[in-house]
């Protein structure tokens, strides 16, 4: 796996593990997006200075929002959901009700703005609400296989 740059709004190295739909700014959490999605609008300083500079909007699926390369590389093929399916989480009314609960609101938080991402999600797959989320998604972008039922 490759490892992060540098996030381009806090600076803090080694932490960007996502990049802008629109620029391909790399950044690091939910607030570095916030801070960044405001100065990256059409119409923008940094937007008409693409323009003048003639580099215009990007093409291909980076233009898109939530590209795959937004947040994997390309040796993390295996790890891809398609657009589709991560677009039916945002359909379910139970990830939904689940996401109102504001503990699970406060872990997702803190893994987004965690260094170490991956000590602290086996730690959450500890608790039992976070393990009922990551179920609930799981079961959404991946249905279990009907096995052994028998037609009716």
């Amino acid at each position: 796996m490759r490892a992060p740059g540098p996030c381009g709004e806090c600076g803090a190295g080694g932490a960007a593990r996502y990049r802008c739909p629109r620029c391909g700014t790399a950044y690091c959490s939910v607030p570095c997006c916030r801070t960044h999605r405001e100065r990256c609008q059409p119409g923008s300083e940094r937007d008409r200075d693409r323009d003048a500079a003639g580099q215009g909007s990007p093409a291909g699926p980076a233009a898109s929002p939530w590209a795959g390369e937004d947040i994997l590389g390309e040796e993390d093929e295996q790890d891809r959901v398609p657009l589709q399916k991560l677009k039916l989480l945002g359909e379910s009314e139970e990830l939904r009700d689940l996401l109102l609960n504001p503990h699970l609101r406060q872990l997702l938080l803190a893994i987004d703005q965690a260094q170490d991402k991956s000590s602290l999600l086996r730690k959450f797959m500890q608790e039992p609400l976070f393990v009922e989320f990551a179920d609930c998604c799981l079961g959404i972008v991946e249905p279990p296989e009907k096995e052994n039922i028998l037609p009716e």
